[in-house]
C-alpha cells in the first residue's frame, strides 16, 4: 500500500513563513472550509481565496515537481516573502517510510530512505530526473494520473473533455497497456533513427549522383569565368598601357607654365568682370544724379515765379526766399556730384581700357595643378601596374584540371536496402503493439475494461445519474440516456460533475486493482459547482463509503457552510493577514 502520512510547507503561495502541516493519519471524511478574515471572515461569507486548493498544489509540487493546476513553479513561491519555500512530504511503501523535500530559492530536490537522504548524481537547478522517476515508479502513478484518480479538482481538465489522443494515454495507463505503449516509445524511437538513417542515405546517394551529374557543368561554367577573366585582363593591360603612352607625350615643364597661364588668364578675367559690375553701377548713379538735377531746376524756376513746385500757388516773400535758396543749394550739390561721377567714370572706363581680357584661354592636359606635380609619380604607378598585372595567373586553369582529371564517385546501393529491410520489420512490430485491433492489445484491454465498466456503471447508479456510459473496445467513450447518443457537452453542469466524480472513482478503483491501493482522495469543490441537494447528499455518501469501507483518508474541499454538520471532522483553512494557516496536531520541527 501506498500511504501519504504528512505534508509540511512554508512560503509556499499563500502560505508564509510560518512553516503550516497537514496530517493525513485519518481514515474519515473531512471537510475542508475556508474563513477569509482579510475579506470579512465567517460573517461576511469570505470563503474564497484562503487557501484551500493550495493543499493539493503543494502535495503536487512536492510528488512531482510542479502544481497540479497551470501555475509557473517560480510563482509558486509566496510573493511577500519571494524566498524560502518548502514543501515536504512523508510517505510510506509496504512499510518502508520515504520523504520527499523541495524548495525554491535556493532551488532542491531532497529525497529520504529510513531517513537517510539518497544523492542523485543528475540533479541541476534543484531538480533530479533520475530522483523523480524513481519517485513515480514508488507511485506507479504519473501526474495526469494523480489528477484523475488522487486529487481531482476543477481546475483540471475534465477526462471526456481532453482530445482523444489524451484520453487513450490515460487509458492506457489505467488499463496497464502503458508497457506495451513505453516498448512502442522505444520502438518508435528506433524506428526515427532507421528513417532518419535512410534519409541520410538517401541525401549522400542524391549528393553523389548531382556531383557526378554537376561536374561537367561546373567545369563549363569555369571555363566561361575563364574567359571572362582572360578578357577583362587583357582590356586592363590595354587600358594601362594607353594610358602610359598618352602621358609619354607629355611635356611637363610647358604642361606647368601653361597652369600658370591659365591662372593668371582667370584671375584677369574675375578682375575684368568686377570693373564692369562696379560700371554697371556707376552709370545708374549717373542717370539717377541727372534726374534729381532736372528736377531742382523746375523747383528753382517756379520758386524764382514765385509758384509753389507742389501745388504751383502763388506765395508770400518770406517763403519765396526760403524755396530759392534751397533750391539753388540742391542743384549746386547735383552738379558737384555730376562732375565727380563723369571723374570717377573716366578713371574706371580707363582702367577697364589697361584690364580688358585679350588672347584665348590657355589648354592643359591636367585638369588640376596637383596633378601636373604628380605626373612623373603617375608614370612609375602605371609601369608598375602593367608589371603586376602582366604576372598575375589565371586563378581557374587550376581548378578545372583538377576537375576533368577527377573520377566520378562509385555508389553502393548495399547500406539503403539493409535500412530498408530493417524499417519495414520495426513498423510491423510498432503496429502489433499499437493498432487497436491488436491481439495483444485487446487481451490486456479486455481483461480490465468490463471490469472499469462494471464500477463505472456502480457509481453512476449511486450517484443517481441516469445515463449509460460505457468504454468501449476501441478506447471511445459512449453515453446515452434512453437509448440516445450524448456528447459530454450535452449534460448539465450537474450531470457532467456527476459524470467526473464517478470516472474518477472507477478510474481509482482499476488503478489500485492493478497497481497498489493508496489511502488518500481529494475532491476539490466539484460537489460546489451546479449540483443539487441530491447529488451532493449522493456524493457524500459515496466518500463516507469509501472512506469508512476501505479506510481512506477523503478530503472534501468546499465553500458549503452547511456541509459541516454531516461530516466528523473540519479542516478550517484560515487566511489572515495575507497568509495562510491550517488547523492541524503535527509537532513542526
Amino acid at each position: 500500500m501506498f500511504k501519504i502520512n504528512t505534508l509540511t510547507a512554508k512560503n509556499f503561495m499563500s502560505i508564509g513563513n510560518s512553516t503550516q502541516a497537514i496530517d493525513f493519519n485519518r481514515n474519515d471524511l473531512t471537510l475542508v472550509i475556508g474563513e477569509n478574515l482579510d475579506q470579512g471572515g465567517e460573517d461576511g461569507g469570505a470563503r474564497n481565496g484562503t487557501g484551500k486548493t493550495t493543499i493539493i498544489n503543494a502535495l503536487s509540487y512536492a510528488l512531482f515537481g510542479q502544481a497540479l493546476t497551470k501555475i509557473k513553479v517560480n510563482n509558486l513561491i509566496n510573493k511577500t516573502n519571494a524566498k524560502g519555500m518548502v514543501v515536504a512530504v512523508d510517505f510510506s511503501k509496504d512499510g518502508i517510510n520515504f520523504r520527499v523535500e523541495r524548495g525554491r530559492k535556493p532551488n532542491f530536490l531532497r529525497f529520504y530512505i529510513e531517513g537517510e537522504e539518497q544523492l542523485a548524481d543528475d540533479e541541476s537547478q534543484g531538480d533530479s530526473r533520475e530522483t523523480q522517476a524513481e519517485l513515480e515508479k514508488l507511485m506507479s502513478m504519473s501526474h495526469d494520473m494523480f489528477k484523475h484518480v488522487l486529487a481531482l479538482n476543477t481546475y483540471s481538465e475534465p477526462f471526456l473533455s481532453m482530445r482523444a489522443n489524451d484520453q487513450r494515454q490515460i487509458i492506457e495507463q489505467l488499463l496497464g497497456i502503458t508497457l506495451l505503449s513505453e516498448k512502442a516509445d522505444v520502438l518508435k524511437k528506433e524506428l526515427k533513427e532507421t528513417k532518419d538513417d535512410i534519409k541520410s542515405e538517401e541525401i549522400r546517394i542524391k549528393t553523389v549522383t548531382e556531383s557526378n551529374n554537376k561536374i561537367q557543368e561546373t567545369i563549363t561554367n569555369l571555363e566561361r569565368r575563364q574567359r571572362v577573366w582572360k578578357k577583362t585582363h587583357a582590356e586592363k593591360l590595354d587600358d594601362l598601357a594607353n594610358k602610359l603612352e598618352d602621358l609619354s607625350h607629355v611635356d611637363i615643364e610647358a604642361e606647368l607654365k601653361a597652369h600658370d597661364q591659365l591662372a593668371a588668364f582667370l584671375t584677369s578675367t574675375t578682375e575684368y568682370k568686377e570693373l564692369e559690375k562696379l560700371h554697371g553701377q556707376l552709370l545708374k548713379e549717373v542717370v539717377s544724379n541727372t534726374r534729381e538735377m532736372e528736377s531742382t531746376k523746375r523747383n528753382q524756376a517756379l520758386a524764382l515765379d514765385k509758384k509753389c513746385p507742389t501745388c504751383e500757388q502763388g506765395l508770400h516773400d518770406e517763403k519765396h526766399e526760403t524755396l530759392i535758396k534751397d533750391a539753388n543749394h540742391n542743384l549746386e550739390s547735383a552738379v558737384k556730384t555730376e562732375k565727380r561721377l563723369a571723374d570717377e567714370l573716366d578713371k574706371l572706363e580707363a582702367l577697364m581700357t589697361e584690364k580688358k581680357v585679350t588672347g584665348t584661354k590657355p589648354v592643359t592636359f591636367y585638369k588640376e595643378l596637383h596633378e601636373a606635380h604628380n605626373h612623373n609619380s603617375t608614370l612609375t604607378y602605371l609601369t608598375e601596374q602593367i608589371e603586376s598585372h602582366t604576372k598575375e595567373e589565371d586563378p581557374y586553369d587550376e581548378q578545372i584540371i583538377e576537375l576533368k582529371n577527377e573520377a566520378l564517385t562509385e555508389i553502393s546501393y548495399d547500406e539503403i536496402n539493409k535500412l530498408a529491410n530493417m524499417r519495414d520489420h520495426q513498423d510491423f512490430l510498432l503496429k502489433l503493439l499499437t493498432n487497436k485491433d491488436s491481439y495483444i492489445r485487446k487481451r490486456i484491454i479486455d481483461q480490465n475494461l468490463s471490469f472499469l465498466n462494471n464500477r463505472l456503471g456502480y457509481y453512476l447508479d449511486k450517484i443517481g445519474l441516469p445515463h449509460l456510459v460505457e468504454f468501449k473496445n476501441d478506447l471511445n467513450v459512449e453515453i446515452s440516456e434512453f437509448g440516445r447518443d450524448l456528447d459530454f457537452d450535452n449534460l448539465s453542469r450537474g450531470e457532467r460533475n456527476r459524470l467526473i466524480l464517478s470516472l474518477s472513482w472507477a478510474f481509482r478503483d482499476v488503478w489500485e486493482n492493478l497497481y497498489q491501493p493508496v489511502n488518500l482522495l481529494f475532491i476539490d469543490e466539484l460537489i460546489d459547482s451546479g449540483m443539487d441537494s441530491i447529488g451532493v447528499d449522493n456524493s457524500l455518501a459515496i466518500l463516507k463509503t469509501i472512506a469508512r469501507e476501505r479506510k481512506k483518508s477523503v478530503w472534501l474541499v468546499s465553500h458549503k457552510d452547511d456541509l459541516a454538520l454531516r461530516v466528523n471532522n473540519v479542516l478550517t483553512v484560515t487566511k489572515e493577514n495575507g497568509y495562510t494557516t491550517y488547523g492541524n496536531d503535527i509537532d513542526i520541527v
